[in-house]
């Protein structure tokens, strides 16, 4: 094993993520098992469900574009070294301040609607997050956990917006705002089945992933996440950096919530809270906050999200046992962490 420090470390999130994903699938076997299902045909149609055919592709792309765009809810700001899992409340916050937009300005060209949903989601969910984060810099409130909270009351306000305020009195069943009208929807990109949100998504990632990378704002974040003392001895704006990259993170869980609007629903209801949110958490972690590997995994996760549908023809299983396969993937992600630092140990003076 070569001695530089570097590849010792890229060597050992390689190993890590590769047992993580074999335990994991070892731990879903048994599951799938004990609820009486061959693991070998399960894990079959998981890949047939998500990449087997054109149809299969195009319906992991659509789930993909949600979680691209949530994960980087919970990837930027850990470039400041702060676990942010709003992602859900930011997402939620977005999708009901599309709809408000949408339905006010309906009636103009469908263009300027769609221009004012985005820009509205965007601000309501950057606002959203930025808070949580000035609470973090001014008053020192743990940002993991006022955010965590922050998803239940933009829960809460969504059903209060839907079966108050916005409430379309023609929603009878589901509690639910007034359609924004099928002219203002996102349609579906040239030769697909898969709309506009994907690529929402993949030029949210890529656009970030150069700020980040390449620009003296992102060099500036990089001190910041490794020593905001450092940082602010140096002159940095911490606080004007921290709340540019909060709100950068909710602006885009809140387009996903905007996508889940003009994209698929057509309206704000309960629907919005589908958990993708919390996949976007899963997918910033098994990217290892790396902005350029958020879109292949999260293509990977909307995969297996697709494949649901499938394992519940096939073999009766509950439609959430892809749930289990994640929340299984999760944990061991989590635990893995443990063994960080401990497969290839680096020594001291390899390190100088």
């Amino acid at each position: 094993m070569t001695s530089h420090p570097g590849l010792r470390l890229a060597a050992e999130s390689v190993v890590l993520i590769l047992a993580t994903f074999a335990a994991t699938a070892l731990l879903f076997a048994l599951f799938v098992a004990a609820a009486g299902a061959p693991p070998t045909g399960v894990f079959y149609d998981i890949y047939l469900g998500a990449f087997g055919s054109w149809f299969s592709w195009q319906n992991t792309l659509t789930r993909a574009a949600p979680f691209m765009l949530a994960a980087l809810c919970t990837a930027l700001p850990a470039r400041l070294g702060l676990l942010v899992i709003g992602n859900e409340g930011a997402l939620v916050i977005g999708g009901v301040a599309a709809a408000a937009a949408g339905i006010s300005l309906n009636g103009v060209a469908p263009l300027a609607v769609q221009v004012g949903m985005f820009v509205a989601a965007a601000v309501a969910g950057g606002l959203w997050i930025a808070g949580a984060l000035a609470l973090r810099h001014y008053r020192g409130v743990n940002e993991t956990i006022s955010t965590l909270l922050l998803n239940y009351l933009a829960i809460a306000l969504l059903l209060w917006l839907v079966g108050g305020p916005l409430h379309d009195p023609a929603s009878l069943n589901k509690p639910s705002t007034p359609s924004i009208g099928s002219a203002n929807m996102l349609g579906d990109m040239p030769g697909m089945s898969v709309h506009w949100g994907l690529a929402y998504g993949v030029i949210a990632c890529a656009l970030l992933f150069v700020l980040f990378r390449y620009t003296t704002f992102g060099f500036a974040a990089r001190i910041i996440g490794g020593n905001v003392r450092a940082a602010q001895l140096n002159g940095l704006a911490v606080a004007r950096i921290t709340l540019i990259v909060g709100f950068l993170a909710g602006a885009a869980a809140g387009v996903a919530g905007m996508v889940e609007v003009a994209a698929v629903h057509g309206r704000a209801n309960e629907s919005l809270v589908a958990g993708y949110g919390y996949v976007g958490i899963l997918v910033a972690f098994l990217a290892r906050q790396n902005l350029a590997m958020i879109v292949p995994v999260a293509i990977l996760l909307g995969g297996i999200e697709a494949s649901g549908g499938l394992l519940q023809r096939h073999f009766e299983l509950p439609d959430a046992t892809t749930t289990v396969l994640q929340g299984t993937l999760f944990m061991l992600l989590l635990a893995s962490e443990s063994l960080r630092g401990r497969i290839f140990p680096i020594r001291v003076q390899e390190a100088n």
